[in-house]
This record gives structure tokens, C-alpha cells and sequence, in this order.
């Protein structure tokens, strides 16, 4: 495989796992410090086309991730997400996350999470759809509830192991969301996300913004509709993004 092309694919693929959350905020990046409850599961099931543009070369990709959330107390949850990835001509399955999302801290509608991770090496690195070595990120939460609004942010690091030197393995990333409810059964959302390239050889740090909705037919099911836009050149230029929560 072209040397190019394979770090293009890699790149690709690390930035599509960073959005999988795990809770009912999808199609936002930005995660949040619900948890399930003891005893309570939720499965989230979401979708992601991606089309990037650069230096004359149009790279399209795709993700469908599974994510099961289990309540082990009221304020732990044990979260697992499997990823299936393609891009281009490649596909298959991409690095299983497996978190711990505890909130230490709720008053007043504020509150805070920490979410501790590992990313297992169950892609196949030698076709780009997976980093090759065990990874692992920490995540710090914060969420404010105001009325109809809910603001959301995220600060993390990350540690991405591979044997490419063309790659940085200290990832700083940070994110802040809003969701207004309009009703019971319909909320917009906007996203904004930073974080440091992957790729040594970037010009710029990746930043994008996301728009989208989520409509509740019922408390326990949401279904959801996003668009992605990069606003810096290293990241994605457009994805679609859907997804459906069921809670259980």
C-alpha cells in the first residue's frame, strides 16, 4: 500500500473513533456525565459517511459503531463500543474502546465525570483500520442544565500507540456543546471540537463544528441527524452523521 494513502486511511480512522459517545447525545462529539443507573442498559447504534478533499485527492470513508452501556451503581457506568470501519477500498472491524464514565459530582444541574479508557488493538493495523498497539484516553466532563439548555464540555487526553513514527502519540483534545430542548420529544444541538493532529506532518490542528437533532419518540428511544463540517484543512471536510438510543 502506498505510504500516502495508508497514513490518509489511519488518520481517517482515529479521527472517526474519537466522536463515538455513549450516551443519547449523538450526533454530538461532546460527551456528557449521564450515566445509566444500577442495573440499566443502554445500546446506541450510529452511522458516520465521511467525504475529505486534500491536495486534489478525495478521500471517502465510513463508520457504524455499536455501543453497550451498563449501569454498575448509579453513577458508574461500564461502556464497551465496537467499530466497523471502511475507507475506500478497505473494511472491517476497527479498535474495541472499552470505558468507565463515574460522575463525582452533581448540584444545582451542575456537574462533572471522569471517563478513563482503553482502545484494544483489534483492527487490522496493516489495513489502516486500527492503531496496531493498546491505547487508553482520560476524559474530563462537565455539564451545566439551565432550563431548556444544557451546556457541555470536555477537556481529554489521549494516547495513541503505533509502530508509525509519522504519528504523534500525546493527543490533547477538547470539545464544548449546547442542546436546547424544544419540547419533550424534540432537542437541536451544536458541537464544536479541537484537538491535535495525529499526523506530525499536518499543517494545522483538526477543527470542526456539528449541527444536528434528536427527536425522543418515547423517554427511552432517540433517533438523530447531524452534519459534521471541518473548519481547519486537516480535518474531515463533510460527514453525515445518524444514529438511534434505545434504553432499557
Amino acid at each position: 500500500m502506498d505510504t500516502r494513502i495508508f497514513i490518509c486511511r489511519f488518520a481517517l480512522c482515529i479521527a472517526l473513533l474519537v466522536p463515538i459517545t455513549a450516551w443519547g447525545s449523538h450526533p454530538l462529539i461532546t460527551d456528557d456525565t449521564g450515566t445509566q443507573g444500577k442495573g440499566n442498559f443502554q445500546l446506541e447504534v450510529n452511522g458516520q459517511a465521511d467525504h475529505d478533499r486534500d491536495g486534489g485527492r478525495t478521500t471517502t470513508g465510513g463508520l457504524m459503531a455499536t455501543t453497550l452501556s451498563y449501569g454498575l451503581i448509579d453513577p458508574v457506568d461500564l461502556i464497551v463500543t465496537v467499530p466497523y470501519l471502511w475507507i475506500e477500498h478497505e473494511n472491517g472491524l476497527s479498535d474495541v474502546n472499552v470505558d468507565v464514565r463515574y460522575r463525582f459530582f452533581e448540584k444545582d444541574g451542575l456537574s462533572f465525570a471522569v471517563k478513563p479508557g482503553l482502545s484494544l488493538p483489534t483492527g487490522d493495523d496493516d489495513k489502516g483500520l486500527g492503531a496496531g498497539k493498546l491505547g487508553g484516553h482520560l476524559y474530563l466532563i462537565g455539564m451545566k442544565e439551565a432550563g431548556p439548555m444544557t451546556f457541555i464540555a470536555n477537556l481529554a487526553y489521549i494516547r495513541y500507540e503505533t509502530d508509525l513514527n509519522t504519528f504523534e502519540k500525546n493527543i490533547w483534545h477538547v470539545s464544548v456543546a449546547g442542546v436546547y430542548a424544544l419540547n419533550d420529544h424534540w432537542k437541536l444541538a451544536a458541537d464544536i471540537v479541537a484537538e491535535r493532529s495525529t499526523s506530525k506532518n499536518a499543517d494545522n490542528d483538526p477543527v470542526s463544528a456539528v449541527a444536528g437533532v434528536i427527536y425522543s419518540p418515547t423517554k427511552n428511544i432517540d433517533l438523530d441527524l447531524g452534519i459534521k463540517r471541518g473548519i481547519t484543512s486537516s480535518a474531515t471536510d463533510w460527514s453525515l452523521m445518524a444514529g438511534t438510543t434505545f434504553r432499557f
